[in-house]
């Protein structure tokens, strides 16, 4: 007897099953399933409210697995990067429009203007050439580092200091848990997940989409004082914690015995 479990991960719902041609296969594909789960209450709203759901919906987050960062420090990297012990500020995404890396620059520039400060760029996408051209606009070209895809990214984001991540909707926000399990502090927008990621005050700070005074703002309140900055540190590793893979997988684990149960 054939059993499955479903797991609803963001751009699933939020973009593709919101296309008219993929809805009936996906509300079909949750409505068979044994168990559905999403990774977030936000995304487990958003499915209720935009497909025919009949199943119960069970929240699970995603989760990151703490001993794989941390143990990254690489000095010389640091160096390469802001070799006058700049501040670092990262952001990391597939440069798409709802991430608004442009706002990024533009929080990075508010903040440079204050405190010397490098900006690194990770990923790659359709929206590059516009963070280029902004990057140009603003003048900020020699302080920004555009690295493209890495693999590895626990390596550069063990060179940060802050890390921004401005999108317009996060169904989660992993990339925020894995800055946060190397205990920088994120700056973010407010949507979907990332307000049960990023604590506000705690790990960092949550602001409205598209406000890059109140994000350039909350980002020096960190980086100019460097007893908030190691606090703030202290904190993301604190809330990343609550995430760690030893206290998720068993959840996951849970689910499965349950379902092999109901078989036998």
């Amino acid at each position: 007897l054939f059993r499955s479990i479903t797991t609803l991960h963001g751009t699933d719902i939020t973009l593709v099953g919101k296309d008219a041609s993929f809805e009936p296969s996906i509300t079909f594909a949750i409505n068979q399933s044994d168990i559905v789960t999403a990774v977030s209450e936000s995304l487990k709203e958003d499915t209720l409210t935009h497909f025919d759901v009949n199943r119960e919906i069970k929240v699970i987050p995603n989760f990151v697995c703490l001993d794989k960062y941390g143990n990254n420090d690489n000095e010389c990297l640091k160096k390469s990067h802001a070799p006058n012990g700049e501040k670092v500020l990262m952001h990391i995404s597939n440069f798409r429009k709802v991430k608004r890396v442009e706002d990024v620059v533009r929080v990075f520039d508010k903040v440079r203007k204050k405190i010397p400060a490098r900006l690194i760029l990770v990923g790659d996408g359709p929206e590059r050439h516009r963070v280029e051209e902004v990057c140009r606009q603003l003048d900020t070209c020699d302080d920004i580092k555009l690295i493209g895809k890495v693999k590895e990214t626990e390596k550069v984001l063990a060179i940060a200091d802050l890390f921004l991540l401005t999108s317009e909707t996060e169904s989660f926000g992993l990339v925020a848990l894995e800055a946060m399990a190397s205990g920088v502090p994120v700056i973010s927008t407010n949507r979907g997940g990332l307000p049960d990621v990023n604590k506000h005050g705690f790990s960092g700070y949550l602001s409205e989409v598209g406000d890059v005074d109140d994000m350039a703002k909350n980002a020096l309140s960190i980086l100019e004082d460097e007893t908030s900055l190691a606090a703030f540190s202290a904190n993301a590793l604190k809330q990343a914690a609550k995430f760690d893979m030893k206290r998720i997988l068993p959840l996951y684990e849970a689910l499965y015995e349950e379902l092999l149960q109901k078989v036998s």
